[in-house]
This record gives structure tokens, sequence and C-alpha cells, in this order.
């Protein structure tokens, strides 16, 4: 079982317009509605796989109790914990080249009491755990200091955690030493300091994350692929993409496949590459099903192009 908390959630609304014309009156040709946040997606991608998993978060108002009844649909446990503050709801309009803007919304802020309710529903929950998916901002009320201590008290239940955040709360939960840390190229370089211009730089930004206390790194660096940086090795990986639909959700695909793939080594690697790639090729924040994958479109090397420039690099 994999266990996702997502601290955050929310409920998406996602868009499909033929242009974004500032000031105009905009007609969707399409409209999708999801249960959001990055854990929620996580453990969407999961269950799509047929695998069990159980989604902590906590939930309030209308806006929540729609974000449970959509995963219940989806084959997903879902352990709520009830807070007082409405679940936010998020917008995104999609182009037909990919361009997607997103407008997210604060969220509840979480009294004293919620915050330890919460991380005592992970408690109840982490024995049967075989991966801890922690992921996305933190609402208002809780401090960046409450990874590390979800962290901590998650190894001390004898569970492996996988962190996917940023900023304060990624470098404040490094001393409790998660197992694999998913930043991305822009998280990666804001964690270090310092610009990312090449493959290369994206590997000694992952290595100095080991070094603060990262147990491994899997690193999204958009078009460019993906990297694994752990005691097993350093590996690339890459995939084809025909066609970028829609980007929300693909680096939670990725870590689902990671993880329900053991969550380690380039076997790993591979299978979070292809559920990424088939992610982006859904419309919204669909995650893909075992028949949207195509492995044979993925190539994992531990000849790491380090010369390579990044598509997009990160000042």
């Amino acid at each position: 079982m994999i266990l996702t908390v997502t601290p955050n959630p929310s409920l998406d609304r996602t868009y499909e317009v033929p242009a974004l014309d500032r000031g105009e009156v905009l007609r969707a040709t399409a409209e999708r509605m999801d249960p959001g946040g990055k854990g929620v997606n996580v453990s969407r991608a999961v269950a799509a796989a047929g695998r069990r998993t159980v989604a902590v978060l906590p939930l309030g108002g209308a806006p929540g109790a729609l974000v449970a009844e959509l995963l219940a649909g989806q084959g997903i446990e879902v352990a709520p914990v009830p807070v007082v503050g409405a679940t936010r709801s998020n917008i995104a309009l999609a182009e037909p080249d990919g361009t997607l803007t997103k407008i997210n919304a604060p969220g509840p802020e979480l009294t004293a009491v919620e915050s330890e309710s919460l991380l005592s529903t992970i408690r109840t929950h982490a024995g049967t755990a075989a991966w801890i998916a922690c992921c996305g901002s933190l609402p208002r009320g809780l401090a960046p200091e409450w990874y590390a201590e979800l962290v901590a008290r998650a190894h001390r239940a004898g569970a492996r955690i996988a962190l996917d955040t940023s900023g304060p709360s990624l470098l404040a939960a490094l001393r409790e030493r998660p197992d694999v840390v998913k930043p991305n190229a822009e998280e990666l370089a804001q964690a270090v300091g310092r610009p990312l211009a090449t493959v290369g730089d994206a590997v000694k930004a992952a290595e100095e994350l080991r070094t603060y206390g990262a147990g491994a790194v899997l690193a999204s660096l958009g078009a460019d692929g993906q990297l694994l940086v752990s005691d097993v090795g350093t590996y690339f990986g890459s995939a084809a993409v025909a066609t970028v639909r829609s980007n929300v959700g693909a680096g939670d695909a990725s870590l689902a496949g990671f993880l329900a793939a053991g969550g380690e080594g380039p076997d790993a690697l591979a299978s979070a590459v292809a559920h990424g790639a088939a992610a982006v090729q859904l419309p919204g924040s669909v995650m893909p099903s075992p028949a949207d994958l195509d492995p044979s479109a993925v190539t994992v090397t531990a000849d790491v192009p380090l010369d390579r420039p990044l598509t997009e690099p990160v000042s």
C-alpha cells in the first residue's frame, strides 16, 4: 500500500480554450473537474495502476466533500481529517499548444488541533504502508518544519518517506533524512541557491541535496527527462512525446510510477519516466493507466549527458 499525504488538497477545474486572450470572454471547448493536490494525484496514479492507496488529507466544506466523493469513485481509500475551513478550488486554462495558466487558491488555515489530527491520522495508517508520499505546499497554519516532524514520526514507525515539496519546507525536512525527494529543475535550483544550465548542473545540485540529508533525489527536468541520484548510482531517463496536452500532475504521475516500481534503481526511474510521458499526453490532470504507458519509448542510461544544455535553463 502507498499512503499519500496532501496537506493542502484542492478541487481542480480545467478548461481547454482556443487561446488565452486577456480581457475577453473565453469559451471553453472542454472541461474537467478533478480532485487535486500533488499527493492526491499520486494516489490517483497508483489506483489507476491497480494498486492499493490511502489518501490522507484535510477536507472542509462542500469542495472537500466533493473531493472525497471523486476520490472514492476512482477506487481510492480516503482518510479525511475534518477542518473548519473550506477546501480550496483551483482553475487551470489549457491552450492547444500545451500552455497552461493556473490560478491556485490559498486554501484554509489549519489550527494547531487540526495539524495534530493530521499527523495522528498519518500515524494510524503508516504501519501498513510500503511508502508514504508527502506532497505539495503547506497550508496556512503549518510551519515549514511540519514536514520535518512528519518525516521523523514516519521513520519511527518504520515507514519509508518520499517527499515532494520545495523552499523552506524541503530544506527543513532534509535534516530528518527523507528516503527520496522529488524536486523539479526550478525547485532544485532554489534549494541549492544557484542556476542550472546543463544536466551536469542538475546532477551536482542533486548530489548536494544528498549531503544535506536526502537519501535519493528523483529530479524532473521537464522536456529533457529525469535524473535519479542515489546510493545505487546516477541515471538519466527520457522518453519521446508526440504531443503535450497538459503537464498538470505529470510530476506526480512520475513519482507514483517510481514508488509503484519499488522506489529505487534504474527500473523505477524507467517507470517514472513512462508515467510522466503518458501524463503530459492526457487532458487536464488525468492520471495514466497501464494502457497509456509506452515503456518502449523510454531510455534510461548510466551514461549521463552532463554537458547537455537544459531546454529551459533555470536562473
